[in-house]
């Protein structure tokens, strides 16, 4: 008797490209998936109740996997097709600082040496505490700042002299992770893939497994959703097709 329990485990291998760096991409903490084969029939009947014949027309392989890893691989290699660099653009969000009492009235931030983009300026405290700076290219009253986005120091007028802030901005950290420019391909380009597809569970001290090789795939959706209290459970979509030699792929089961 062979019995599948749990989520399984699924593998994306780019197909239309070759080079350095591209192999196998594991979907990690994966959920669950879903793939449906799917058929158009056509019914012939006579003069009776029931059709006396149904033929298959069309047919369609659709995949679904939700899972929770964020592996730059994944959207790089087999949903948008182009190549990752090292790298990462992250956020230091609501960063706090105080804006000097003297002139120059001027904050660096922390990661200024990797500084990338403005996320704007908040009091953190007194009166205005939450009220929104607003940015301009010489600052002259309260409210007001510029930015220096070379340098990653902002500068405030001297009727905020003294006051708290909270910064938020975009930077680059050099040290590890992974970005993406995506950039806007021509229609028609499809990005293809291999997908892997495994499930097991031990039964009765024997051991089983189902297998299935798609060999030809293309994404057809990226979902990121995220919510209050719970994790990112990322979707990606895709459908299967035949390959170069006409082949969909295999299944394969120990019964």
């Amino acid at each position: 008797m062979q019995l599948a329990f749990g989520a399984g485990a699924l593998w994306g291998n780019r197909t239309d490209v070759t080079g350095s760096g591209i192999g196998p991409d594991q979907f990690g903490i994966l959920q669950d998936v879903q793939i449906d084969w799917d058929w158009q029939t056509k019914e012939l009947w006579g003069q009776f109740q029931f059709p006396v014949d149904i033929a298959r027309g069309q047919g369609k392989i659709t995949g679904k996997a939700k899972f929770a890893r964020i592996f730059g691989a994944i959207y790089g290699d087999l949903f948008f097709g182009q190549t990752t660099a090292t790298g990462q653009l992250t956020v230091s969000e609501n960063e706090a600082a105080s804006v000097p009492a003297t002139t120059p009235y001027t904050v660096t931030v922390a990661n200024a040496a990797t500084f990338s983009d403005d996320l704007g300026v908040f009091y953190a405290a007194g009166a205005n505490a939450g009220g929104r700076f607003t940015r301009v290219t010489t600052p002259s009253v309260a409210g007001q700042y510029s930015l220096n986005a070379a340098t990653g120091v902002y500068t405030f007028s001297a009727a905020d002299a003294g006051a708290a802030i909270q910064v938020s901005y975009l930077y680059a950290p050099t040290a590890s992770g992974k970005k993406l420019v995506v950039t806007n391909q021509l229609m028609g380009f499809t990005p293809t893939f291999k997908a892997t597809f495994y499930t097991q569970k031990s039964t009765l001290g024997l051991p089983a497994g189902l297998a299935l090789v798609l060999n030809a795939c293309t994404a057809t959706k990226l979902s990121l959703p995220t919510k209050t209290d719970d994790y990112e459970i990322q979707e990606f979509d895709f459908s299967a097709f035949a390959d170069a030699t006409g082949t969909i792929g295999m299944l394969s089961t120990l019964e």
